[in-house]
C-alpha cells in the first residue's frame, strides 16, 4: 500500500490527467446521449405533428394549383375570343 501511496505522489500529474481525461470523456459521452434523446424527441413530434400538417399545407397547394388553372382556362378563352374577333376583322376588310 506505501508504494502505492509513493508511485501516486511521484506520479500525480499523470493521475490528474487520467481523471480529468476520464472526467471528459465521461461528459463528451453524456452530451452526445443528450443530443440524441433530444433529437429522437423532435423527429417523433416531427413525425406525430408534421403529418397533418403536411396534409393541410398539400391541401393548401393543390387549391392554389386549381385556382391557377381555372384562371388560366379562363384567360385562354378570352384570348380565343379576342383572336377571333381579330382575324375576323382582318377577314372583313382586306
Amino acid at each position: 500500500m506505501t508504494e502505492l501511496k509513493t508511485w501516486v505522489r511521484d506520479n500525480s500529474t499523470l493521475v490528474y490527467f487520467l481523471i480529468a481525461q476520464a472526467l471528459a470523456i465521461g461528459a463528451a459521452g453524456a452530451s452526445v446521449l443528450a443530443y440524441m434523446v433530444k433529437l429522437e424527441t423532435r423527429v417523433s413530434i416531427m413525425e406525430t405533428r408534421g403529418a397533418s400538417y403536411t396534409v393541410e399545407r398539400l391541401a393548401k397547394i393543390d387549391d392554389r394549383i386549381t385556382i391557377l388553372q381555372q384562371q388560366t382556362e379562363a384567360n385562354t378563352q378570352r384570348l380565343d375570343r379576342i383572336i377571333d374577333v381579330m382575324t375576323k376583322k382582318l377577314n372583313i376588310n382586306p
